[in-house]
């Protein structure tokens, strides 16, 4: 247990010190040294994708209401050696996802091209090497393109600032193309800014920002309940209902660190890496002790047995490498985030995760069959009622969830493009306020009170040898009699003790 807690203190510190010197942005999206990827015909930098509500015409930057993308301090650079020759433009194409076909064409129905290429240029519809584009039916305004080119003996080639207002909302996205194979080696420096209505937050995270106001909130409300019966009933407190403490002061620190995280973002447009990183780190602590908890109840522990025996090392390095795995990535996935795309690297951190959750949910539901055969075969109905009741709480929980796996496959694999970006923040909220009800459904269960020893493991438990294995061979009924008759009555009825052997031994001849 030693080693477990000092993994968690440590773990988070290391984090830090790691990411402490990084400036990490989210809706100021910061480009160093960027290089182009050739793709098809073209060449191409990502610069951002976000979620933008619109904002009413006539607004400017001035006003806090106003949606935009400015373009500060873009600058396209290519080596000395590279630039005695004058060249095309290197352009900053924002498009809609929705407009995304209006970029690119073929000739012929052949493959679809970026850049304008011989044979399109003989059919009239663009200039050999430039951006084939047309104007969007819904604006014909966009998508906005604009570029700089070199100039003879020149190393660097100045986009001029730039804002776009947003009067549409919309999943835009931003990319650096050119078509000259001969800027293969350029890359780009500078920054965007992109903004929201109600702030810097990205459009998908936005109503993140409210969701965990309200959790916070919830937890607090739990907590009030829980900490007051905890200080009615302190005398009577199990060391599993300590385990749910826990849980809930982890719960109400989560919750809190999220919330000032999306504040800040949303105030200042950089991501607060320390908030960020701790909010990451508590929530991790917070699902690894809810598991352990719910995975030593379900072996009975301080009801029903009173250590775990040889599983206690098990269960800790069970415990110990989930929240690992959940570190990495929760660290990945929002320390650091910029678009509002899901990284394809993403899936390589999330199977080692899913692949523990398997394995605790198969290791509870054994345990809990267990310990359920148990108390039934002992008789123990105060304890097997609440087991029973426990065992549905967590067997709805696991059905809502696989349903729910389900429909975030189906809703994915559906929204390629993030056209469907603003109900995205359903996807990860599902989870915190699954995992909040089956906390409450547990402090409903065993919330401390005057009868809580009742639910004790107790020496009465111990004599029945709980944790002896179910498999004992049984011995024969006249035989336990027989013997137990033997010896008490030679000891206690001293004439009769002819009559009684006499019936014994017709006993054992029958």
């Amino acid at each position: 247990m030693l080693r477990l807690s000092s993994t968690i203190t440590i773990l988070p510190l290391a984090v830090l010190l790691l990411l402490c010197a990084l400036r990490i942005e989210a809706s100021v999206h910061e480009y160093s040294g960027e290089k182009f990827v050739g793709k098809g015909n073209a060449f191409f930098v990502h610069g951002g994708s976000e979620g933008i509500y619109s904002s009413a015409p006539g607004l400017n930057e001035s006003s806090p209401e106003d949606s935009f993308i400015r373009f500060e301090k873009i600058i396209f650079r290519r080596p000395l050696e590279l630039s005695s020759f004058s060249s095309g433009s290197v352009h900053a194409v924002v498009f809609e996802v929705d407009d995304r076909e209006t970029i690119g064409g073929s000739a012929y129905g052949g493959q679809r091209a970026v850049c304008c290429t011989a044979d399109l240029a003989k059919l009239g519809v663009c200039k050999e090497g430039q951006i084939i584009y047309r104007p969007s039916t819904n604006n014909p305004e966009w998508p906005q393109i604009y570029g700089a080119s070199f100039d003879i003996d020149m190393t660097e080639a100045i986009l001029h600032p730039k804002t776009l207002q947003i009067t549409r909302t919309g999943m835009y996205n931003l990319y650096f193309i050119h078509c000259d194979p001969k800027l293969k080696e350029v890359f780009v420096d500078g920054k965007t800014v992109w903004k929201n209505p109600t702030g810097y937050l990205p459009g998908r995270m936005a109503p993140l920002m409210k969701f965990y106001g309200l959790m916070s909130f919830a937890f607090v409300l739990l907590g009030v309940f829980w900490f007051s019966q905890y200080a009615r009933f302190w005398r009577e407190v199990l060391p599993l209902q300590n385990c749910v403490t826990l849980v809930i002061t982890l719960g109400m620190f989560e919750m809190a660190f999220w919330y000032f995280d999306y504040a800040e973002f949303n105030e200042t447009g950089v991501r607060p890496t320390g908030i960020t990183v701790w909010a990451v780190t508590f929530g991790t602590v917070k699902r690894t002790v809810s598991r352990l908890v719910i995975l030593i109840v379900s072996m009975g522990y301080g009801v029903v047995r009173p250590t775990l025996g040889g599983l206690t090392s098990k269960v800790i390095l069970l415990g110990g490498t989930f929240f690992v795995a959940s570190e990495v990535l929760e660290v990945i996935e929002n320390v650091g985030a910029v678009s509002d795309l899901s990284g394809k690297a993403r899936l390589f951190f999330v199977l080692p995760v899913a692949i523990l959750d398997a394995f605790f949910i198969l290791w509870i539901f054994t345990s809990l069959s267990s310990t359920l055969n148990k108390l039934q075969a002992r008789r123990m109905t105060a304890k097997l009622d609440i087991y029973r009741k426990f065992t549905n709480a967590l067997a709805i929980a696991v059905i809502v969830s696989v349903g729910w796996i389900c429909y975030e496959l189906y809703f994915k694999s559906n929204d390629v493009y993030n056209e469907h970006w603003q109900n995205a923040w359903i996807i990860p909220t599902f989870w915190q306020v699954l995992s909040f009800s089956v906390l409450c459904v547990i402090c409903a269960l065993w919330a401390p009170s005057q009868n809580s020893t009742r639910y004790a493991y107790s020496a009465e438990d111990a004599s029945e040898e709980f944790d002896r294995d179910d498999t004992l061979t049984l011995i024969k009924p006249s035989q336990v009699v027989s013997k137990d008759l033997k010896s008490p009555e030679r000891r206690s009825v001293g004439p009769d003790n002819d009559l009684h052997e006499g019936d014994i031994e017709l006993e054992k001849t029958a």
